[in-house]
């Protein structure tokens, strides 16, 4: 078998497996020619049609309608859709030539329509006894040939158009459906005018209408199309006029406009239903799509600030147990340091000797507890059984005592319950500041003053010793003092706050620390 026929044959196959299809293409015109049959008036002799019954004459017509409206519409709109879609282009690669595609279909739908017209003729024969073709052999290359006509003007409208819907419509007029449906109408019109028997075939009207017109003329062509039907059904322009029912003819047409048009309106509001869903849900998806990329870019910048945040968590524990180390065991190991070299100082005065020795021994105890508070991360041992003023009272006094340094502390304003990393702050600043006078100033007299303000909380320490100069730079190159000054100010800008340090040489240094009031239990 030649690759021809067995393509056909497979196409074959495919489409009787839609039995819609199957029905409209093969059943459809031989149950309508069964229904109008057993119309008794459609048996008989009519002499508006010269003699001849319209069972008769039902059988060319439909044939004819038949063919054209499948070459013209169907096979045109399958091929177009075919080069649309690349069909073609794609066969190229295959064993399967186009030309045999094309050969296929065109052989299978003349199989169809030829078995088509066996059946009607047989049918008209047997039930209703349509005479046959006197010659059936030329009828039957007649419907060939006619057939071959149709189906070459069906392709060559599917390649001028540009694409299968347009290629659907009707025969080289498919570019101008409203003209075709015009044309359509007024012959239909002319035929009903002659034999009202024609009025049967006019019903194509309604699903040309439908899928070629758009807008009120669909509507408009429904109407024109039920009243060309109507007059079919009361007997044609002679019938009407004879009877005097012209009204009734006006009134079968309207009627039968307002269901069509009703049926239009339902069916075309579902078409756009249907289409508003498509939309909704392709823009649904496009949402979704989206909605994931956004998702998944979330998700990486939440993964990344979760580093970002652990590092900096990780960074800024570091820098509190330096700030910490700094301020409570390197200062007390220096005050150890210090009272230890006094002691050896004064090995042969036993009371300044046990004095000393005493110091150091409760430095390095304070120093102990104050590393177990820094690993803990609790408030200094000072502030937490006393207020700040008292705290800073207390380190001031003791201070004084082991450095013999005049030590004043003045409170001003109301004096009343900060936040904890406030008053660690002013506390730790305090020690820093008192710790740098022992190490640098050989200052004979020192004063504090704590401020509460409506909005700030300031301490200012202020010695007389021989000052620096603050714009000179350390051996390392920064201008930021030591590691004491550099805490302090990392301290106090923590809390959005300000350190000013102001010195000169001989003539002593101030250092003034301002941190926001925030009361106790006020941010956290």
């Amino acid at each position: 078998m030649s690759p021809l026929l067995r393509l056909t044959a497979t196409e074959t196959r495919l489409f009787l497996r839609e039995p819609i299809v199957v029905f409209f293409a093969l059943a459809f015109a031989p149950v309508l020619l069964v229904v109008l049959g057993l119309i008794p008036s459609m048996r008989e002799d009519s002499a508006e049609l010269g003699g001849v019954r319209p069972i008769t004459l039902y059988l060319p017509i439909v044939v004819s309608m038949g063919i054209a409206l499948f070459a013209l519409s169907g096979l045109s709109q399958l091929f177009a859709s075919y080069r649309e879609k690349g069909v073609l282009r794609r066969l190229r690669t295959t064993p399967v030539a186009p030309g045999v595609m094309l050969g296929a279909q065109l052989l299978m739908a003349t199989a169809l329509s030829l078995v088509t017209l066996l059946v009607m003729l047989t049918i008209g024969r047997l039930a209703f006894d349509v005479d046959l073709p006197r010659n059936l052999a030329a009828f039957l290359l007649g419907y060939l040939l006619m057939a071959s006509a149709m189906f070459a003007v069906g392709l060559l409208v599917a390649a001028l158009a540009p694409t299968g819907r347009s290629a659907g419509a009707m025969g080289s007029l498919a570019f101008f459906p409203l003209v075709f449906f015009a044309g359509l109408m007024a012959l239909s019109a002319c035929l009903v005018a002659v034999a009202p028997w024609y009025g049967f075939s006019n019903f194509v009207g309604y699903p040309l209408a439908f899928r070629y017109l758009r807008g009120r003329r669909r509507y408009v062509g429904a109407a024109v199309t039920a009243m060309i039907s109507a007059a079919g059904f009361m007997g044609g322009v002679a019938g009407i006029n004879a009877a005097h029912v012209w009204w009734a003819w006006l009134a079968v047409g309207l009627i039968s406009a307002v269901l069509a048009g009703a049926l239009f309106h339902f069916v075309e509001m579902d078409d756009h239903r249907n289409t508003k869903q498509k939309r909704a849900l392709s823009e649904l998806h496009r949402t979704n799509a989206k909605l994931e990329a956004a998702l998944a870019e979330n998700a990486g910048l939440r993964a990344r600030l979760m580093v970002q945040a652990r590092e900096a968590g990780v960074l800024d524990e570091r820098q509190r147990m330096a700030r910490e180390i700094h301020d409570t065991l390197a200062q007390g190991l220096a005050g150890v340091l210090t009272q230890l070299q006094a002691a050896e100082q004064t090995l042969d005065e036993p009371r300044a000797l046990g004095r000393h020795l005493a110091n150091a021994t409760n430095l390095a105890r304070e120093s102990l507890v104050e590393a177990r508070r820094t690993v803990h991360a609790v408030e200094p041992a000072v502030l937490a059984d006393a207020r700040l003023p008292d705290a800073i009272g207390e380190v001031a006094r003791r201070w004084s005592e082991i450095n013999h340094v005049d030590t004043v502390l003045t409170t001003t304003g109301d004096a009343r319950p900060m936040h904890a990393e406030v008053e660690v702050t002013l506390l730790r600043t305090a020690q820093e500041a008192l710790a740098n006078v022992a190490k640098h100033a050989r200052a004979g007299r020192v004063g504090l003053t704590l401020s509460y303000m409506e909005d700030l909380v300031t301490l200012d320490v202020r010695d007389d010793g021989v000052g620096f100069d603050p714009d000179a730079r350390r051996g390392d190159g920064s201008a930021n003092g030591g590691f004491g000054l550099a805490g302090m100010r990392r301290r106090v800008q923590r809390l959005a706050g300000r350190l000013v340090v102001e010195s000169e040489p001989g003539g002593g240094t101030a250092i003034s620390a301002a941190v926001p009031a925030i009361p106790a239990g006020g941010a956290d």
